[in-house]
């Protein structure tokens, strides 16, 4: 911009901020527009981000908790369940061709033409699966035990990736999206 543009442009800025002073000496007030109609009030929770899993889940992971598991145990499943994953995404690159695949270090990369770039990788701090989705966006999966109905003996229960926020399986979400049918992973004992 020249000189002269920006010179009438501090001019307009000057006015307008001359009058709005004018103005509130005038009447006291500030010279605010008030909107015609009055903004709906929304709900806002005082604990968006619940660490409880029976507020946080759907009704069909209520009776579920976090798997309390070692690093070697968290490591043993989560290999697995990435080796089934990885399966299944290299058969697909096989049928299709336009998939490319790429797994290394515990970090799968998955690139869809049509959908874009999904990672898959292990969090051991955490003990979990983080999945970057070009649909979904940045979801994190804790390996959840549930009951699966009568059984409510200890150490009975089944287990899977679950994303404690809204309580979607990871394997559920990697169907849904790519097309990739998983031959449940889940079904390893907790």
């Amino acid at each position: 911009m020249t000189r002269a543009t920006l010179a009438k442009l501090g001019r307009a800025t000057t006015s307008r901020i001359a009058a709005r002073r004018a103005a509130v000496s005038r009447t006291g007030r500030h010279a605010f527009s008030i909107p015609a109609r009055p903004v709906p009030l929304q709900f806002i929770s005082t604990r968006p981000f619940s660490t409880t899993l029976r507020l946080s889940m759907p009704s069909s992971f209520q009776g579920a908790k976090r798997a309390d598991i070692t690093m070697a145990q968290y490591h043993d499943l989560a290999d697995e369940y990435l080796d089934t994953v990885l399966a299944k995404f290299e058969e697909k690159q096989d049928e299709q061709g336009e998939i490319d695949v790429e797994y290394s270090s515990g970090v799968m990369t998955v690139k869809i033409p049509k959908l874009g770039v999904y990672i898959v990788n292990k969090q051991p701090p955490n003990k979990q699966i983080w999945l970057s989705s070009p649909v979904s966006g940045p979801k994190r999966f804790d390996y959840v035990i549930y009951s699966d109905g009568q059984d409510q003996k200890q150490d009975s229960g089944m287990g899977d990736w679950v994303c404690i926020r809204d309580g979607e399986k990871l394997t559920d979400i990697l169907s849904r999206e790519t097309g990739v049918v998983l031959d449940d992973p889940s079904a390893v004992r907790g």
